[in-house]
């Protein structure tokens, strides 16, 4: 397994993953009964553990080793070098993270950041993040509700295309783009989804698919993994787990994705330039991205998307859902 750079996009990919891919689904290995090979962490506890993190049983990146760049003619390419870890957000089988209590998803967060902190001590990656796979429909591996810490030795291109445009908004007005748009969400009203505390949930007005939801804070801060003292997480957890409960009734499948500063401490290749005004650029932020049924196209060619229903529409029938079923 190695990574690859597409010279054109600039985007990573990995390939070689090979028939070892195959991941065992019976029994399940997130139940309590399964024996992992390692424990990365334990909340509150390991002997009374309500969130459990292991290293992926299949991993597409692979701890051990150095990153080995090399040059095959024009193209670029490394080892397979990273983290990939499962957070295992609850211990009862049939419970999904919406189904949680707040407590509980706040765990989950802090299992969140914790993870990402610590694999930001490791020089060689340049990027940590949390992801989730919910449903078929999203290549879900288990059933049982699980997320995924990943680690690499790059920056996602989307992210990169996220630095690039804040600094670039920052150099033009002094300004944080992500806190001026939840500002004019809220004056607007007419893609807010819902609010707790500090947090706020809104259908993006540029939605690439319908009922796109993204949750930011009012407060800025550009680092999950170091939340600011007055920060109420509590509030976070109990605004993402209605913000579920609200897509759940829309599909039963979905991605989410944490976007968060990639790591600070490295300083080198193509993300060196964002360094200087990083903490007052940036800020992070939760994606989350229904998958619709088949038959609703939602992407077309050359990365540009179709959105069938306007972020208003989608916003507006989120509200009226009841998020408590």
């Amino acid at each position: 397994m190695e990574l690859r750079k597409d010279p054109i996009t600039r985007s990573w990919v990995v390939v070689g993953h090979g028939e070892d891919a195959t991941i065992p689904i019976e029994p399940c290995l997130l139940c309590p009964d399964s024996k992992p090979s390692q424990t990365l962490l334990a909340l509150p506890s390991d002997d009374d553990w309500k969130v459990r993190v292991t290293p992926h049983p299949v991993p597409l990146y692979r701890i051990e080793g150095d990153v080995g760049r090399a040059a095959e003619g024009i193209y670029d390419k490394m080892r397979g070098v990273g983290a990939h870890e499962i957070v295992i957000e609850t211990p009862h089988h049939n419970r999904p993270l919406s189904r949680l209590s707040d407590d509980e998803i706040g765990l989950v967060l802090e299992a969140y950041k914790r993870r990402i902190a610590d694999l930001k001590l490791d020089s060689r990656f340049k990027y940590a993040t949390a992801l989730k796979n919910q449903g078929q429909a999203a290549a879900a591996d288990w059933t049982h509700a699980y997320s995924e810490i990943v680690a690499t030795t790059f920056v996602p291109r989307r992210v990169l295309y996220e630095l690039r445009a804040a600094k670039t908004y920052f150099e033009e007005k002094e300004r944080c783009v992500f806190c001026d748009i939840v500002r004019q969400e809220e004056r607007a009203e007419k893609r807010v989804v819902d609010t707790q505390g500090d947090y706020v949930a809104f259908c993006p007005y540029a939605s690439r698919v319908p009922f796109e939801v993204w949750i930011l804070s009012r407060k800025h801060n550009f680092q999950f993994e170091s939340p600011r003292p007055e920060a109420r997480r509590k509030h976070l957890a109990a605004l993402l787990g209605r913000t579920l409960r609200r897509l759940e009734q829309v599909s039963d499948a979905y991605h989410l994705v944490l976007h968060t500063s990639p790591n600070t401490s490295v300083h080198s290749g193509e993300i060196t330039e964002y360094w200087k005004t990083i903490a007052d650029d940036y800020h992070w932020h939760i994606e989350i991205m229904p998958i619709l049924p088949k038959g609703s196209r939602s992407y077309a060619l050359k990365e540009v998307y179709f959105n069938a229903v306007l972020p208003e529409e989608s916003a507006k029938y989120l509200r009226i859902l009841e998020s408590a079923l």
